[in-house]
């Protein structure tokens, strides 16, 4: 095969034909692009490596040099353009691999194990293999054919044979690899290509090959989706790299194909001698054509953007959890499961229009003339079909151009919900100083109350009770609707290795989120003991942002129905927690408050202030605010509380509200919902429960904290510092007590710490917001703050938000287990 290659380490002249500077095998998957190996690629010095290839059968070998751009894993620096430079090479240049002490031996290098080498002096003279479009897990059986080069008898020479397709590593995740065998793998074949002889097409990479049996592993090509995703709006083909490399090869073999004067012969020729019919529908010079006038078209804006498309098209099943697709070309792939005999060839074409009038992140001059070519190739490809549909489809045509013009036109406000001209920056809003929502962004559309507009990721962590360090981790994407899909899962880790394991499945869950310049939400549901976990410091990969400044993050308690009962301190018979100690103006002096001789026996006045009365803090001016008989906020007030119609709370003759403890948990289910529905539709209020102008106190009680209006948000300042009830008991309280809303900062063990400036920034900030939707991220701008030096958000170091939906609860919520 002529676009097979060796790659050596960068010597020149006949040092080349030599062994001793042989790495290992690649081939070209696009004009001057090389697929290889990760272990054989960065065997080279500061990733500079030689390519070795042959210009046709026959006619020898030329050489160039060439530069690793990237690795798989990512090995590269943040930007995604260059080596990793925390680790020094020889002479001080920039070393491509696992620093000194992780360094790993070739063939067991970390799945899945590839490596990208762009030609640093251009050639026109080279080959490129086909690369299919079809993800390799879907290939589950029959013979491949492979290709490499080796030494034999002191020559390097190239070869080729069969393997046995033996099944898979990793099922259907993210980094599974195709097991093979009944032939032996010699040494350098690693990095070649496996071919399905059967399509006629490349559909893996050979990674290592077997100590104790004959043959080895591949990994499939679609792991390339997992490159590095700009974090912002690329504004031309070369600012994604996968985009731009696999733009080039399906351009390359369209113009092969259609080239008046070559007499090559080229793979869709091959394909065609093969009766290879993709998506069952298409010949392969149909597909050739519609892959390059595709790859003409600027890229999807996203992965997101591309899932939508295929999600809205007429019978489209749902992807397995592969490596979501990333180009136009993946998304044609994932057609071919879905297409039935009878209908194959509407879907395609419905994907062709929708990919002619998407949404563009960058529009270059050539754009126009590349959507009437796609247009013109679905109307000739319509012919087969019926003059209604073609009828339709010219319709259909003039009404997507007609939107999209229109969208372009008024590009919403996503701040504010309002529209400003798509002259000015997309999504843009101006900065606005000193408040917590600087620049923080809505995440849910103007009507949609108690859930999120775009998808988000979803990390669950279970404690496992009889292992206390170890955890069961899952990995999910939560649709707007409520549809959780599952990436990942695992059981047994570490929780000190948390941030390793889940480098890969939280950017698989990213990429199916993320829209450009715009992180989606990360939700972490823990148990109500580790709330207090770091998990906004966390490094995904170790020299990336932290995960906080990357993205808005907030926890969810995972455990709401399995709190303790010691949390309902105010239940209990004599009124008082027994952790709960006197200090003025609380209501607990010993004598007990509320108890078995309280006259409304199991209706309480919920603003009677909890076992103190109103002398306590729910009283007339208490600390923490709570209503007291005849205070009760006006329904439509911008600081107090709500009546809803699902609530079950009746008013008393004194216009005090009376909780019904025989039905508490429906009543507090109804309560949470109420409070999250008048913070995402009023202004909030924060209330600092666990600190008076420096001094602790007791957090409040659950009887008291219910009582407090539906616009307060807790605010907890001496998280981590000596206090009354342990940190996981003041969070339960919070969470018993109704709040799906809540901010809390770690001390880490500073107990000299000012609090003045972290009460003002939460106080301010939480008042300034119109919403609490904006408080991710409002968060999220404060971290970026912090980790950018601004020394004003100081205070703010350490901030974690709880932001519990309960309009969207959690996988398994409410579900009744058995015994096995």
């Amino acid at each position: 095969m002529a676009a097979t290659v060796r790659i050596h380490r960068p010597v020149v002249g006949y040092a080349l034909e030599e062994p001793g500077t042989f790495l290992g095998s690649g081939f070209f998957v696009a004009p001057n692009w090389v697929l290889t190996c990760a272990h054989v690629a960065c065997g080279g010095e500061g990733g500079e490596v030689a390519v070795v290839y042959e210009t046709a059968p026959g006619r020898g070998t030329s050489s160039a040099p060439g530069r690793v751009v990237a690795t798989l894993p990512d090995l590269t620096d943040r930007t995604g353009r260059g080596p990793r430079t925390d680790v020094a090479g020889p002479a001080g240049r920039a070393a491509w691999g696992p620093p000194a002490a992780d360094r790993l031996p070739a063939g067991n290098w970390p799945a899945p194990d590839l490596a990208l080498v762009q030609l640093t002096e251009p050639v026109d003279d080279h080959e490129c293999v086909y690369v299919s479009e079809r993800p390799a897990a879907y290939y589950g059986e029959g013979r491949v054919l492979y290709a490499g080069w080796t030494e034999n008898e002191g020559r390097l020479q190239v070869m080729d044979g069969t393997l046995t397709v033996q099944g898979t590593i990793g099922g259907w995740s993210s980094d599974v690899q195709m097991r093979l065998g009944d032939n032996d793998l010699p040494y350098g074949v690693s990095g070649g290509p496996v071919i399905d002889p059967v399509r006629g097409e490349v559909i893996g990479v050979l990674k290592a090959r077997s100590d104790h049996r004959p043959g080895g592993t591949s990994t499939g090509i679609e792991q390339l989706r997992t490159l590095r995703v700009p974090a912002e709006a690329v504004r031309a083909e070369h600012g994604d790299l996968y985009q731009a490399v696999f733009h080039a090869h399906d351009r390359y073999h369209r113009d092969r194909q259609r080239h008046p004067a070559s007499r090559r012969q080229t793979w869709t020729d091959v394909q065609g001698r093969l009766g290879a019919r993709p998506g069952r529908t298409l010949s392969p010079d149909e597909r050739i054509q519609l892959l390059g006038r595709l790859a003409e078209l600027p890229p999807p804006q996203s992965t997101r953007g591309l899932l939508d498309i295929l999600d809205s098209l007429p019978d489209f099943q749902t992807l397995g959890p592969l490596p979501a697709p990333r180009g136009w070309r993946d998304g044609l792939g994932a057609l071919y499961e879905s297409a039935s005999d009878d209908g194959a060839l509407e879907l395609v074409l419905d994907y062709a229009m929708r990919a002619m009038s998407a949404p563009r992140p960058f529009v270059v001059p050539s754009t126009p003339d590349a959507e009437k070519a796609l247009w013109v190739w679905v109307w000739q490809a319509a012919q087969r079909l019926s003059a209604r549909y073609r009828a339709g489809l010219a319709e259909q045509r003039i009404e997507r151009l007609r939107r999209r013009d229109e969208a372009q036109h008024d590009v919403p406000d996503t701040f504010w919900g309002g529209a400003h001209s798509a002259d000015g920056p997309r999504g843009r809003v101006p900065h606005r100083r000193g408040g917590l929502h600087a620049r923080a962004r809505a995440s849910v559309g103007a009507g949609a109350v108690g859930s999120a507009a775009r998808p988000s990721a979803l990390l669950e962590l279970v404690l496992r009770g009889w292992e206390p360090d170890r955890c069961d981790w899952s990995v999910s994407v939560a649709a707007p609707g409520g549809e959780v899909v599952r990436l990942h899962e695992a059981e047994r880790t570490p929780l000190a290795d948390l941030p390793a394991h889940l480098a890969g499945p939280l950017g698989e869950a990213f990429r199916h989120c993320d829209e450009p310049g715009r992180p989606a939400l990360l939700q972490v549901a823990l148990p109500h003991a580790l709330l207090g976990l770091e998990v906004d410091t966390w490094r995904l990969p170790p020299d990336d942002e932290p995960l906080g400044a990357q993205r808005p993050l907030v926890v969810r308690c995972a455990d709401r129905d399995l709190l303790p009962d010691e949390a309902y301190g105010a239940y209990a018979g004599d009124g008082a927690y027994p952790g709960d100690l006197a200090y003025p103006g609380n209501g607990v002096d010993g004598r007990g408050g509320t108890g078995a001789g309280d006259p409304h026996g199991a209706r309480r006045p919920a603003s009677s202030g909890g076992p103190g009365g109103s002398g306590g803090p729910g009283g007339p001016g208490g600390p923490h605010g709570v209503r007291s008989a005849g205070e009760r906020d006006d329904p439509a007030g911008p600081d107090g509380a709500i009546d809803v119609d699902d609530t079950d709370d009746t008013d008393g003759a004194d216009g005090a509200v009376y909780v019904d403890d025989t039905d508490d948990v429906d009543d507090v289910d109804r309560e949470r919902r109420a409070r999250w529905r008048w913070l995402h539709a009023h202004r909030a209020k924060a209330e600092v429960l666990d600190c008076d102008e420096g001094l602790r106190k007791p957090v409040p009680t659950v009887e008291e904290l219910r009582a407090l209006s539906h616009g307060t948000v807790p605010v907890l300042c001496r998280y981590g510092d000596l206090r009354y009830e342990d940190d996981a008991e003041a969070l339960a309280r919070i969470v018993l007590g109704g709040y799906g809303v809540a901010l809390w900062r770690r001390r880490r063990g500073r107990p000299d710490t000012v609090c003045g400036e972290f009460h003002r920034g939460t106080i301010d900030g939480i008042a300034e917001p119109p919403s609490a939707r904006y408080l991710p991220e409002a968060v999220h701008e404060l971290r970026m703050r912090l980790r950018a030096g601004r020394t004003e958000s100081f205070w703010a170091d350490g901030l974690t938000l709880l932001y519990d939906d309960p309009h969207q609860p959690l996988p398994g919520t409410g579900d009744l287990l058995e015994a096995p």
